[in-house]
């Protein structure tokens, strides 16, 4: 695939290159410096989790003179040194600024023709990131998204709110290409992975030193496996999570009634997830939670006999959380006392947040003993402890960046490690009980290394409907995306959660979305930010059935699920694939965001489009592809195909280990 050359750097007639596993890293001109430094003049503001950062950097250096001593090369102009660039055998790429107050760092990475690249942890619009930039800073994703949109430019105008195609809870400046090279940024600062000039691939990094870690392989499946190993793999799903649907109600104990029509419809049923367990606060955004980690016991009388009686029936209970609390709560006064919130920087006093009609204060996890108290008072005693086998662990994104933090860290560059350290909270609650691997948490914010805490993402708050950047379709591109960087098992609200200005649930989306989530390692529902508004999948027992029949196809799978988990184990790779992970050979794949493979075996194609009864599928390969529903093989190609609600194209290699699990599908979706 490449000629051999000298690893490292190199002397060329315009400069010198530098070489990883054979291929070209960086390229040095004077006319073309492969580093670009200034000194930084930011602005930041946060309103409820949406940032406006801009920056007005001043005293810009693109040194083009140069010198090599063996790793080391030295940038410098007319002024003196200005860069060292430090390369090492593990593939570490260090630069450092050498001239004091220079703080943003601007990395050129050797590009090719055609190359493809792909990365920057989970991204909801876009699967392959050529031609955009996308700045690396966890927030709130925005609702819309689109700013051609008119709720976009609503939501916009009411808190910064609407968000853009790079806005995401979950960025990680990690990228991938099509020479089947990857390049990670160890910085947590805010960072911009910019591909909008196909000759370059620029990485801005506000920082005055950072190193990049480069890894390279024949084909992608081992270069994501390289990415996994490095940010820790996770353990495989229970088999009570991969085997039927957990039934998301927010109503009271009124909820475990409610499950009971689920059951009696013949939903396969592993799990109830009441987040609304800690109590309710009805807000202008809608029916929000009780910010306060302790069971409502008016709400939930009860709730550990409740969750006992589910147990001896096989189904768990999930419950909610995220690392803030509410300053009218009785465990933020126990908390204050602690000592456990970040502060104001200019005083003593607790640094509370607006999260829409309440204020909380946020958990300062560079403090041990904050993460010690959290993990046993309020996961471990309020919530394993009385059966609670897993939860939502929210937000994590929201850290200001004018907090006063306990280790002295600036807030600006924990900002984005925040995700990183409220998971590893979530993980030690579980592995002080022995649960670790059986109860499960998952998480919709993230950066580097959360994938070694974290056993499960979703989607975060998709809007109800079927738009291109905040819709149903997005949950596909975010399994893809942040599967590549080392994330297995992704799932979403089925059903979706952000109901705003009349955007209301379809009986269509709800049934378009249950297609979706019976090919996801879980399947979970979720009543929404305003239940009251929206159908329900038990509104009607159209809805219901349909919700059941899902859920069986689910709980039928899981046999091939938990073979996915083993290979996730073994291998890092995660259980939902982007399509070219399996056929590198193919460049047309190398964009395809709206189908998947579901493991090697299973081609899912979601219909994603409002009033579509017909898609056009992609079938790789050589081998036939039998269609899931009607039996019929397909040659590989592109076929549009029948797709009437209720039958989602879904295709099987007939010689599958598991053909005849995917031949029954038909059977467990009838019954």
């Amino acid at each position: 695939m490449h000629s051999s050359v000298k690893n490292g750097f190199s002397v060329t007639e315009q400069g010198f290159d530098l070489h990883f596993a054979d291929r070209l890293i960086l390229a040095h001109s004077a006319d073309h410096p492969v580093v670009l430094m200034a000194r930084g003049n930011p602005t930041v503001e946060m309103v409820r989790g949406n940032f406006r950062i801009e920056d007005a950097p001043a005293d810009a250096v693109a040194p083009g003179a140069w010198s090599l001593q063996d790793d080391v090369a030295e940038l410098s102009d007319g002024a003196g040194p200005a860069v060292r660039l430090c390369f090492d055998e593990a593939g570490r790429l260090t630069v450092e600024l050498l001239r004091p107050g220079y703080d943003r760092i601007h990395v050129f990475f050797a590009a090719v023709p055609d190359e493809t690249v792909w990365g920057g942890g989970e991204q909801m619009s876009y699967l392959a990131l050529n031609g955009r930039a996308y700045p690396i800073w966890t927030s709130e994703p925005g609702v819309g998204r689109d700013k051609s949109t008119e709720l976009t430019r609503l939501m916009d105008a009411q808190g910064m709110a609407g968000g853009d195609y790079w806005n995401t809870n979950y960025p990680q400046p990690t990228f991938l290409t099509s020479r089947w090279l990857a390049v990670h940024c160890t910085s947590a600062a805010y960072s911009v992975l910019d591909f909008t000039d196909s000759a370059r691939h620029r990485v801005e990094v506000w920082a005055p030193t950072t190193t990049f870690e480069l890894f390279a392989a024949s084909g992608p499946l081992d270069l994501v496996g390289q990415l996994s190993e490095r940010f820790g793999r996770q353990p495989p799903l229970p088999d009570w999570a991969i085997g039927g649907a957990i039934v998301g109600l927010k109503d009271g104990a009124r909820s475990f009634d409610r499950l009971e029509q689920f059951i009696r419809a013949g939903a396969a049923v592993s799990g109830l997830w009441c987040e609304d367990w800690a109590g309710i606060r009805e807000t202008s955004f809608g029916r929000r939670l009780f910010w306060d980690w302790r069971r409502d016991n008016q709400r939930f009388p009860n709730l550990p006999e409740r969750i006992a009686g589910l147990a001896a029936r096989g189904i768990r209970f999930l419950a909610y959380a995220n690392p803030y609390l509410a300053n009218d709560g009785i465990l933020y006064e126990e908390a204050r006392e602690g000592g456990h919130f970040c502060l104001r920087q200019d005083s003593d006093e607790v640094y509370l947040v607006d999260f829409g009609e309440f204020d909380c204060g946020v958990l300062d996890f560079t403090r041990e003993e904050t993460r010690a108290w959290f993990a046993e008072k309020v996961l471990g005693r309020e919530m394993l402890d009385i059966g609670i086998s897993g939860w939502m662990a929210d937000f994590g994104e929201y850290l200001p960046t004018d907090v006063r933090l306990a280790d002295g860290s600036d807030a600006m560059e924990a900002h984005n490690r925040w995700p990183v350290l409220w998971a590893e909270v979530n993980a030690r609650a579980l592995e002080s009980r022995g649960k670790t691997g059986d109860a499960v948490f998952f998480m919709r914010a993230g950066f580097s290394g959360v994938q070694q805490y974290c056993p499960l993402l979703w989607a975060g708050d998709q809007s109800v409907d079927f738009t291109r950047h905040d819709g149903i379709g997005t949950v596909i591109t975010g399994a893809l995306s942040s599967g590549l960087v080392g994330n297995a098992y992704s799932h979403s609200d089925c059903g979706g959660y952000t109901s705003l200005h009349g955007n209301v649930r379809t009986v269509e989306l709800m049934q378009r979305w249950c297609e979706l989530a019976a090919f996801a390692p879980v399947m979970r529902s979720h009543e929404g930010n305003r239940p009251d508004d929206n159908l329900q999948y038990d509104s009607s027992p159209e809805l219901l059935a349909c919700f059941a029949r899902w859920s069986r196809v689910h709980a039928h799978l899981a046999p091939y699920v938990r073979q996915l988990c083993t290979e996730a184990v073994a291998q890092g790779l995660p259980a939902q694939r982007a399509m070219f992970l399996h056929y590198p050979e193919d460049s047309a794949l190398y964009p395809v965001q709206d189908q998947y493979l579901y493991g090697a075996d299973l081609l899912v194609a979601p219909v994603i489009e409002e009033g579509a009864v017909r898609r056009e599928v992609v079938l790789p390969g050589e081998g036939v592809w039998r269609h899931c529903w009607t039996g019929e093989d397909y040659r590989p190609g592109r076929h549009v195909v029948a797709a009437p609600i209720g039958q989602p194209p879904v295709f099987y290699r007939p010689e599958s280990d598991f053909a005849g699990l995917f031949a029954r599908l038909p059977e467990a979706l009838a019954q």
